[in-house]
């Protein structure tokens, strides 16, 4: 394979041949387009100011796939200005509904038909199984296929006034310039969510991609390109753990930035939502969960088991919805324990571009010594781990055995905190109020599944469940058509469904006067 010369920033031929090993040969001439190493600011692929890059490893082997820009709060300042000159100077606000859906439908064509390599570059740098990859590939074009349709249902109101001599209305219009900081678990789909929607609404968007998983953001913004984005409504700026906190601190108080969305974790959420304070500026947030998982007496076990594989095991337990709390009654406790283990020890574990895998690494040392520490703080204070519970050495560094840990207390961790793990938390329960208390003892409320075959326990659990989202009967509970979002300390807002886009829009009131 040519080397690829990719400006003063070119990869090297050991990281060539690293990136080919990692994902075969379907990286040739005519794919190799997606692969970015330069971030993207008012329509052109730039360099760090500094001249500064970091390296973009793959968690499955450690290799470095390549580098990327390490920019700082002046590349970040020319990216809003980019996006602010978009919005204001050249009318993007000012730009029709049905040209917006054109572009967004445009952008959708190309996702599609590029989704196998962008499918090999989210494996690559990820970590996740490629037919998780394609899923996640599906679920994020969707947002960009959902929201090209609705950019122009955002309608306004006549309301009936209480003068005869006046017109009342309300209208819809975008906010502005909107950041987007998205997370490394789904670097497709956040990316899609959040931008599809700013968009349609007439907005310009600045999107901070997380440090573990830029390649596929940049992939994603080759493919606006040529759809035709005009310069500065969409801009991406890569930076390295060391810049994270003040570039988000700068998209957060520049005045030039209207909204921000954050999708990660609760703690930076937090901070997130006190440095827009100063400029009351609109946020949205979608924060970590505590996902309860319940499986009453009258549920189908078949169904629970499944919904429970699915819930808990998709991208290696590393999803903000992913079942944290298996709260089990009783009398079907030991017979979901056997049935589970026995899933569990099917599943095939290993380099996710292989065929086949369906577990790999977690995406980084951090999270790793998280879920051991987890599980190591469980057996300590008494907890029985009846399946794993070690890092799987043989494989790689960042991989970590799938686990059941039952006999939990309320002073374990993993009874108390989001783990983000391959790692199953058993808690028993005897009664519907008990399993309530203890699903509703956190101040995480994103999502919730539970089991029942009981319809009146069905709609009471339902009305009570302190959680934004649920699942009944059901483990895999997102789709475009949703409000996804959470209540408690789990998140402002919500993003897609028909609200996604009212994030990005301001209600403006009229009132027309002396009418006859």
């Amino acid at each position: 394979m040519a080397t690829l010369l990719l400006g003063r920033f070119a990869l090297n031929r050991a990281v060539n041949l690293g990136l080919t090993r990692m994902i075969g040969n379907s990286l040739n001439r005519r794919t190799m387009h997606l692969h970015q190493n330069h971030a993207f600011i008012n329509g052109k692929w730039v360099g760090a100011r500094s001249g500064l890059t970091f390296d973009v490893t793959n968690p499955a082997n450690e290799q470095v796939l390549g580098t990327v820009p390490d920019m700082d709060i002046n590349d970040v300042n020319d990216a809003i200005d980019a996006a602010h000159n978009a919005f204001y100077d050249k009318k993007w606000h000012n730009s029709t509904a049905k040209d917006r859906a054109a572009l967004l439908k445009k952008w959708f064509q190309l996702l599609e038909k590029n989704r196998k390599e962008i499918a090999l570059i989210m494996t690559a740098e990820s970590g996740k199984p490629i037919a998780e990859s394609e899923g996640e590939i599906t679920y994020g074009n969707s947002f960009v296929e959902w929201f090209a349709e609705e950019a122009r249902r955002v309608y306004g109101e006549i309301v009936p006034t209480p003068q005869s001599n006046r017109q009342m209305m309300l209208v819809k219009q975008p906010i502005g310039v909107a950041g987007l900081i998205t997370p490394w678990n789904f670097p497709h789909a956040m990316i899609t969510r959040k931008a599809s929607a700013a968009i349609a609404a007439g907005c310009t968007v600045v999107i901070k991609p997380a440090e573990d998983t830029p390649l596929t953001a940049l992939a994603l913004t080759k493919l606006a390109e040529e759809a035709g984005f005009p310069k500065g409504v969409l801009n991406v700026v890569t930076s390295s753990r060391k810049n994270a906190a003040s570039v988000g601190k700068l998209l957060c108080q520049s005045e030039k930035v209207a909204a921000i969305s954050f999708t990660g974790s609760t703690e930076v959420g937090k901070l997130l939502y006190k440095q827009c304070a100063n400029g009351i500026k609109r946020i949205g947030l979608e924060l970590g969960g505590n996902a309860p998982f319940i499986v009453f007496k009258s549920a189908d076990l078949d169904k629970a088991v499944i919904g429970a594989m699915n819930s808990k095991f998709r991208n290696c337990g590393q999803t903000c919805i992913s079942a944290n709390r298996f709260l089990i009654q009783d009398e079907v406790h030991d017979e979901f324990i056997s049935r589970l283990t026995e899933k569990i020890k099917a599943l095939k574990i290993g380099d996710g571009s292989h065929d086949g895998v369906q577990i790999g690494p977690l995406i980084n040392h951090a999270q790793i010594n998280k879920v051991t520490q987890f599980v190591e703080d469980a057996k300590q204070k008494g907890a029985n781990v009846v399946l794993g519970g070690r890092q799987l050495s043989e494989h790689g560094a960042l991989y970590f055995e799938p686990t059941i840990v039952s006999h939990l207390r309320d002073d374990m961790k993993l009874y108390r905190e989001e783990i983000f793990g391959p790692v199953v938390s058993i808690i028993r329960f005897k009664t519907e109020e008990e399993a309530l208390q203890i699903a509703n003892a956190t101040q995480r409320g994103l999502a919730g599944y539970f089991y029942s075959n009981d319809l009146n326990q069905v709609f009471r659990i339902s009305k009570l469940l302190e959680t934004g989202m649920i699942g009944v009967n059901e483990g895999l509970i997102s789709a475009a058509e949703a409000a996804f979002g959470g209540i408690k300390e789990s998140g402002i807002g919500r993003e897609g469904s028909k609200y996604g886009i009212d994030e990005y829009v301001y209600i403006k009131y009229l009132c027309y006067g002396g009418l006859e």
